[in-house]
């Protein structure tokens, strides 16, 4: 990929004024240009076929095709980098997150105000989402993969053996996940398929706006059978849970009167992202030590990395997704460049690592047992 050239971009939005806007904010960049716009998914569709852009943005509310409708067609037939047009409301965060997990790499959201006079707000974050989705190579190609990983099934012993037999020298006593870009897409490959009676709690710290992490606990919650939830101030943290750093916050774990307990809070208020994996992880180490196991998932910048050093230092462990399954691999990346790694996992082993941990093995038809 030449960066030569500037970066096409087709816009996908049934609003004329939407349309307008959008392209006019890409191409005051100078490094992109819109090469097409459509007012529906089945213009769209076509247009891509005939531009082949590098990134589409696509707006769900549209005759005809929807936009959920028009991103799974262009990922089954001619996929490529999807960023959806999102509103900040319980309904579009719903279906933003639905969008995320047929494999839209990222989402701009709007207030539902921005349609008038502050839609300008959301210049500087969609030129940086386009910019970024650009520089991953080959994308297009990862994401048709990772959409079409199905996890268990029609297993060969082959396949099966291919999860290392590997496992701390000391018991575990907790687990995090830190993933940002392409994270739901790849945590519904991972949390349905973990061991229902999984000994210890899990934390996830997946960078993303108000509501939306709501939905999306709500959504791996109907298809796992641990229970997956958005983590609330004073939960106690318990075994064979999912806690979900509410988005917009942070989340500590703390001792409290012999409990263990989850405080949700909008400070530290200076940390790039909120939530933030460094802060969680950091959190969990002054609690569990070394027994506290990170996986750095799929993501765009290095939140976690420092605390993961901080967790080598006392002698733990880390696990990262490796470059051909991560849909952007920078967090990862951060961990395995800085030799803090100790597996370095594709997506559809790491349930499986997870519960060979714990002693669950998957059979060959695809079940813990």
């Amino acid at each position: 990929m030449s960066n030569n050239r500037k970066i096409k971009v087709l816009v996908i939005d049934d609003s004329a004024f939407m349309r307008k806007t959008l392209s006019f904010m890409l191409e005051s960049a100078g490094d992109i240009e819109v090469v097409a716009t459509a007012k529906n998914g089945l213009e769209g569709f076509e247009l891509i076929k005939t531009h082949q852009p590098d990134v589409v943005t696509l707006d769900f509310e549209m005759p005809g095709l929807n936009g959920l409708e028009t991103l799974d067609k262009i990922m089954k037939d001619f996929p490529v980098p999807v960023l959806m047009v999102s509103s900040f409301t319980t309904e579009g965060a719903d279906v933003t997150i639905k969008a995320l997990s047929l494999g839209a790499v990222d989402f701009l959201p709007k207030e539902p105000s921005a349609v008038a006079s502050g839609v300008m707000k959301i210049k500087n974050e969609l030129i940086d989402k386009i910019r970024n989705i650009y520089k991953q190579t080959s994308i297009a190609t990862r994401l048709k993969r990772i959409s079409d990983i199905t996890i268990g099934e029609k297993k060969t012993p082959k396949q099966k053996t291919q999860v290392r037999d590997w496992a701390p020298a000391f018991e575990i006593k907790a687990i995090l996940i830190g993933i940002s870009t392409g994270g739901p897409l790849s945590l519904q490959k991972v949390i349905p398929h973990l061991h229902a009676q999984l000994p210890v709690p899990i934390v996830i710290v997946q960078h993303m706006p108000p509501m939306f992490t709501l939905s999306l606990a709500e959504r791996l919650n109907k298809l796992s059978e641990l229970t997956v939830k958005e983590a609330a101030d004073n939960d106690l943290l318990e075994s064979s849970k999912v806690y979900f750093a509410p988005g917009g916050k942070h989340l500590f774990v703390y001792q409290n009167s012999g409990h263990l307990s989850i405080k949700v809070s909008e400070n530290p208020d200076n940390t790039l992202y909120r939530p933030c994996v460094d802060v969680t992880l950091n959190s969990m180490i002054d609690v569990f030590g070394k027994t506290v196991l990170p996986i750095i998932m799929t993501g765009m910048g290095k939140d976690g990395m420092e605390a993961v050093k901080r967790l080598k230092q006392i002698g733990g462990y880390a696990i990262a997704q490796d470059e051909d399954s991560s849909v952007v691999y920078g967090m990862p990346r951060a961990i395995v460049d800085n030799n803090l790694a100790d597996l370095i996992l594709p997506l559809d082993k790491i349930a499986f690592q997870i519960n060979k941990i714990f002693k669950y093995e998957y059979s060959y038809a695809g079940n813990v047992v």
